[in-house]
């Protein structure tokens, strides 16, 4: 048998043997505190500003207060989900929404479906009613999660989304708000999306 004949036996053989059994899926340890800590701090790692609110009655305060402290317009914009529609605006009466998709200069609340606890990272699947656009037009972005959609790991929140149904056309993860150090290795905030991301976690959402 020739070298080149050695060779090609030995691929087909490899060919047909039983592939070896998968090693089970790595989860790297969290510590003992809850998810929704250990997200809470991951986020903040990443600059992200975490604010607990104990219901949904709070959300609206929250917002205002939050574009009060920065001295900014009481105007928010929203997509058209029904969810935050049915918060109870009327408990911030000064505060302005637009529908209207939001520019860099504007404030825009969402809905996050799911969290990452592991990397502080928000889980936005796409839909008609939550476009992917709007969490790289504003430059301020509010992000409303629910303690309970908190998920230890990537895995997990991609098979929660599998569970709901298809998976949608665009899934965007988002750890803090958008930088980059392209320029002259210069860490720069809002390169691609809002400058500053402000997370309101609630106990649970309208499902």
């Amino acid at each position: 048998m020739s070298a080149r004949e050695g060779i090609l036996a030995a691929i087909r053989a490899r060919r047909l043997a039983q592939p070896e059994a998968h090693p089970p899926r790595w989860q790297q340890p969290l510590p003992a505190n809850s998810l929704v800590e250990h997200f809470a701090d991951r986020a903040g790692a990443a600059a992200a500003e975490v604010k607990h609110v104990a219901s949904l009655e709070e959300i609206a305060g929250a917002v205002a207060e939050v574009l009060r402290a920065r001295n900014l317009p009481a105007v928010v914009h929203l997509p058209s989900d029904p969810t935050l529609a049915g918060f109870n605006w009327s408990t911030a009466p000064g505060l302005t929404l637009r529908q209207a998709p939001p520019g860099p200069d504007d404030a825009t609340l969402a809905i996050a479906p799911f969290a990452i606890a592991e990397t502080g990272t928000l889980v936005y699947a796409a839909s008609g009613q939550r476009p992917a656009s709007w969490h790289f037009r504003a430059g301020l972005e509010i992000a409303v999660i629910a303690a309970d959609c908190i998920q230890p790991d990537l895995e997990s929140a991609l098979g929660r989304i599998r569970a709901e149904g298809a998976l949608p056309s665009t899934i965007n993860l988002v750890t803090g708000p958008s930088r980059t150090g392209d320029i002259e290795q210069t860490l720069e905030l809002g390169a691609h999306g809002p400058k500053e991301l402000i997370v309101l976690i609630v106990p649970s959402l309208p499902k």
